[in-house]
């Protein structure tokens, strides 16, 4: 019996589902976050007459035919690229994107990694670096002796002293694009990494070819809407008894039947 193989499918995609809810409700006070969304596409079809599909007893043309669906598969989990609200922190390091764009960030094995986590630290050696400790790319290190940090919405960097007038320009932060956000991998950390789908980096200042401004003293929260992930979580629990009934049925129809005589 076909149905619980099928019903078995129903219920891993709605765990699939369940799973990345849970990961996103996990996530409601990350700095940056974006929600994710699990998608389903229907597996093969058991074509036991095509549609089209001449009859052999008189010449007519089959209209629908018999197509038995298979089940259901994960097809993608998709993020959702909508910037979430930006709350005021007022740290000279807290850097939020107001826009498309993320930091460049350089990450141990030299790769170059990107985030919109804004919260910005300062090293023992000056460099503003991430909460992990990763260099924001371009590598801008504080003077020891700067009374306090500016940092204007296209990414320049000027340092404070209390013996001078002028501010010191130390470096400007750059901001990079992709041509499809939702094909960069993330490894966490609020953390992605450039693939094949996402497209190659795109680095500007900030405010130019499209990509957002900087805002000192805010930092994006999460875009998780919690009321929303509650309701696809009722439906997800709702789909998954619904395939379980499937399951018992299926059994019960299958025991009906070897007690047949």
């Amino acid at each position: 019996m076909r149905a619980l193989q099928i019903a078995a499918t129903g219920m891993s995609a709605q765990q699939t589902r369940v799973e990345v809810i849970s990961n996103n409700l996990a996530n409601m006070s990350t700095t940056g976050y974006n929600a994710r969304r699990a998608e389903f596409a229907d597996l093969h079809y058991q074509q036991a007459t095509r549609p089209g599909t001449v009859s052999a007893a008189d010449g007519t043309v089959i209209p629908a035919g018999i197509q038995l669906g298979l089940g259901v598969r994960p097809s993608a989990v998709s993020i959702n690229l909508q910037q979430g609200s930006l709350s005021q922190t007022g740290g000279d390091l807290d850097v939020a994107i107001d826009g498309d764009g993320y930091l460049e960030v350089t990450l141990p094995s030299g790769l170059s990694g990107y985030t919109r986590d804004g919260g910005l630290k300062r090293s023992a050696d000056g460099l503003i670096v991430t909460s992990d400790g990763y260099p924001v790319v371009p590598g801008v290190t504080i003077p020891e002796d700067a009374r306090s940090i500016s940092i204007s919405a296209d990414g320049e960097i000027y340092a404070y002293f209390s013996d001078r007038v002028e501010p010191e320009m130390l470096g400007q932060f750059t901001l990079a694009g992709f041509t499809n956000e939702k094909g960069l991998e993330a490894i966490g950390s609020n953390l992605f990494l450039e693939t094949a789908a996402s497209g190659a980096a795109q680095v500007d200042t900030p405010g130019q070819e499209g990509l957002g401004t900087l805002r000192q003293g805010y930092l994006e929260e999460s875009s998780v809407d919690a009321v929303r992930e509650i309701t696809e979580l009722i439906k997800a629990q709702r789909g998954y008894e619904l395939n379980a009934k499937v399951i018992t049925a299926a059994d019960q129809m299958l025991g009906a039947t070897t007690q047949v005589r």
